[in-house]
């Protein structure tokens, strides 16, 4: 295929029009386009999902004619084109913080905020670490065979634990829990005579097998919790992993059962040999439903081990999250591995390194667990399932001194300081109705028993004022009745005199379509087109530097509208003086205005980017020579200045020295007795002045003389040396000549002498001076030859 400029056979002469048209589409691009304006914007709700910066003109007759895409636009552009403050509908973000809500750990307690899809808000939650806390911990153990070591220790660690925590905490409780499995095949030996004593094999007396039983609420009585631990008895299981994720979300859930206190830290210790079984393992034994993470105690049994499957570390996470619980894990080194990645799921969670299990080093545990999971602050950011893809959070802690950021968490933070969590909240869309909706976002400080509630309006509607009519869409006619009437009323649509201006033959100006009456202004590639009859446009402006009123204003009725700090036909003129500052700080060196950013100098004798320099100023002394002259044959006073008035254009004063004023340029006069007066000139407020200088600069006649001799001696005095310079040169090259080198034992003393020729005789001597021990001469008869003979 051909391309079209050469199957029209036009290519040279098209391809300035098309580079034209180019141009003026680059430069007519429309206010806001790329951040707010879209041909395919036809509503208010459209608009603002745009971003926070854009608006929406609920104007009835704004724009008229234009298509409703362009009531969408950046507020200063629209105001610009008409469109008052009380007519837009734009993003209204607010952060409001109830502070009724008293708090002594975490604050503000409540938070709401304002938002539509495309903004964001920010705000700030305050952790404070208090000095001492009272602790309540939670010895969650498990009772298999293989624990049974390990449990005897657990008897004498109550009292021991509770005097060393007194550095540390103000009261503590403890409670007790275990666990083993879940009693079911092929977790558990089913056979009936296993079932009830698991350890028969052994001839030992053992308790059944159980998912989890709690055994000691929280009690500040450390020989109760001694005495419950002493009656305990170990169980058995058949397979390796225990149900300890099972058992700790039972105990985290079941609140009252357990007796957490709401003022205190909240410990779960859970002791294990072995790995925990995780969800989807019950499926080895036919359990399929789901956890729903609810508390199952009856009389401190847990009842539906044999129907729920395990948790899902999510839903531990979420229920050890909801109760303000940290979790240590004391388990032997053996399974050190497998329970490192297990606490990186889990926050709030530490795993100590135990070596064996004995009571000082569950005692060592439980305390340096404490003070680690206190130093580090964290939060955790929780929002409804259904709206959590329509919102994004970031969080960046602000960390007190001597403690350092480690993600979005404070690590060494001390008793007494106080953490900041700098939050943002942004909405990406609305819900899938595009109404409006509330839902609750919860910051939750990581192990504290007070908490951050944030409730988010979306706002996914416009109200549009006190009418609540937006202007959304095109005009649209509706047909009626039958086909032929249908037929008639869109005849009568391109007839109708609405859509024509006075004296016009054609509807919307050419530039349209009439529908039910009404200039629907098409969408032009320059530009917008609107108006009752699309008379209006916004690219009929003057352009500079290739854009739109130089691309620093928006066009209105064919005038550009400029931006703050421009002015001008086209917006190319900026309203400041700077770019006029001369480098002593004056405008246009206090000799022009300053037009369009440049010095417009009031003389034209002035040039220069700040009116600086004068060429022919020199020249204008002579102008003022008359006017000096006449100064000075009424003897320098102006005592009757009115004489003068012919010869001087401009006002005059009398000073001692000229050189002290500030003018333009200096000038002498020389008088008729060959003194000379300086005088200077300036212009001020427009009008010429005149600086003569009282002093003047006289010299007699007879110094004239002096200085013509002086002159005189001094060129004959410089002839002179110039002889006797080039004299001695001549000399010194003489010598040069004289003292060349020997040739053939003989000194060339010079050329031989030539002669002209004549008819008398001579006798020519030559003589050798060198040795001088022995001078030799030779003598020659040369007859000279005759003077008409010729040469041979």
């Amino acid at each position: 295929m051909t391309p079209w400029p050469f199957a029209y056979g036009s290519f040279p002469r098209c391809l300035p029009l098309c580079l034209l048209v180019l141009a003026a589409c680059a430069g007519a691009a429309r206010p806001g386009e790329g951040e707010c304006w879209s041909s395919r914007i036809s509503s208010c709700a459209e608009c603002l999902t745009r971003g926070p910066q854009c608006a929406w003109c609920f104007k009835e007759d704004f724009l008229e004619g234009a298509s409703s895409s362009y009531r969408c636009d950046l507020p200063a552009n629209l105001l610009r084109r008409g469109c008052g403050p009380e007519f837009m509908e734009q993003t209204e973000i607010k952060v409001e913080v109830n502070a009724t809500i008293s708090s002594t750990q975490v604050s503000p307690r409540d938070i709401s905020i304002h938002l539509r899809p495309g903004s964001h808000a920010s705000f700030i939650v305050a952790v404070k670490q208090l000095p001492r806390y009272p602790v309540d911990l939670y010895y969650l153990v498990d009772v298999s065979a293989s624990m049974q070591e390990n449990l005897d220790h657990l008897k004498t660690v109550g009292v021991a634990l509770t005097l060393r925590m007194t550095e540390h905490s103000s009261d503590l409780w403890l409670g007790f829990g275990s666990f083993v499995d879940k009693p079911v095949s092929p977790y558990i030996n089913v056979h009936p005579s296993k079932i009830n004593n698991p350890c028969s094999d052994y001839e030992i007396r053992c308790r059944p097998a159980h998912g989890y039983h709690h055994v000691l609420s929280m009690t500040g009585n450390m020989s109760e919790f001694t005495r419950v631990i002493k009656r305990q008895r170990i169980s058995g299981n058949m397979d390796t992993p225990e149900g300890g994720l099972d058992a700790m979300l039972q105990a985290a859930v079941c609140q009252k059962a357990v007796g957490w206190r709401s003022e205190a830290k909240h410990l779960m210790l859970l002791m294990t040999d072995q790995p925990s079984h995780l969800a989807l393992d019950s499926r080895l034994a036919g359990i399929v439903v789901p956890h729903d993470g609810r508390c199952h105690l009856e009389n401190n049994v847990y009842t539906e081990s044999t129907r729920m499957d395990h948790p899902t570390l999510g839903q531990l996470s979420d229920k050890l999250l909801e109760n303000n619980i940290y979790s240590i894990f004391a388990v032997e080194n053996k399974q050190q591995q497998w329970y490192e990645e297990l606490v990186q799921l889990l926050p709030g969670s530490y795993l100590g390194k135990l070596g064996i299990f004995q009571a000082p080093n569950l005692i060592d545990l439980v305390v340096d667990a404490y003070k680690t999971l206190l130093s580090e602050v964290d939060v955790s950011v929780t929002i409804d399932d259904q709206a959590a893809s329509r919102y994004w959070v970031s969080v960046s802690p602000l960390c007190p001194p001597g403690s350092t950021a480690h993600g979005q968490r404070c690590v060494g933070v001390k008793p007494g300081q106080t953490v900041y969590f700098n939050l943002t909240v942004g909405q990406q869309t609305c819900a899938t109705e595009g109404e409006d909706e509330e839902i609750t976002m919860m910051v939750r400080p990581i192990g504290y028993n007070e908490s951050t509630k944030v409730r988010i309006h979306s706002r996914c509607r416009c109200s549009c004022g006190s009418t609540g009519r937006c202007q959304d869409g095109d005009l649209f006619c509706p047909a009626e009745g039958t086909k032929q009437e249908q037929m008639l009323q869109h005849e009568l649509n391109h007839r109708d005199s609405n859509c024509r201006a006075d004296g016009s033959t054609v509807d919307c100006s050419g530039r349209g379509t009439c529908v039910c009456g009404r200039c629907a202004c098409e969408q032009s590639r320059l530009g917008l087109v609107h108006g009752k009859y699309c008379q209006i446009d916004d690219f009929s402006c003057p352009y500079h530097g290739g854009l739109l009123c130089g691309g620093r204003g928006v066009c209105v009725l064919g005038e550009c509208k400029c931006e703050e700090q421009w002015e001008g036909e086209s917006c190319s003129c900026p309203t400041s003086t700077d770019t006029c500052q001369s480098p002593d700080g004056s405008v246009c060196s206090g000799r022009g205005r300053c037009v369009c950013g440049k010095c417009s100098c009031d003389d034209p004798k002035f040039l220069g980017s700040f009116c600086e320099s004068c060429p022919l100023c020199q020249n204008s002394c002579q102008t003022y020579w008359k006017c000096v002259d006449c100064h000075l044959s009424e003897g320098l006073a102006l005592a009757d200045p009115g004489k003068c008035n012919s010869s001087c254009a401009s006002s005059v004063d009398f000073v001692e020295d000229v050189s002290g004023h500030s003018g333009e340029i200096l000038c002498k006069y020389i008088s008729n007795d060959s003194c000379r007066y300086r005088f200077q000139t300036s212009s001020q407020s427009g009008e010429r002045h005149l600086y003569i200088s009282t002093r003047p600069e006289c010299s007699s006649r007879g110094q004239l003389v002096g200085t013509f001799l002086s002159v005189c001696a001094l060129t004959v005095m410089c002839g002179l040396v110039l002889v006797v310079l080039s004299r001695m040169f001549l000399q010194r090259r003489l010598r040069a000549r004289e003292g060349a080198p020997e040739v053939d034992g003989f000194i060339c003393t010079g050329k031989d002498l030539a002669y002209i020729p004549t008819t008398n005789e001579k006798t020519v001597t030559y003589r050798r001076d060198c040795p001088p021990e022995r001078p030799v001469e030779l003598d020659l008869h040369v007859p000279k030859m005759p003077l008409g003979d010729p040469w041979p």
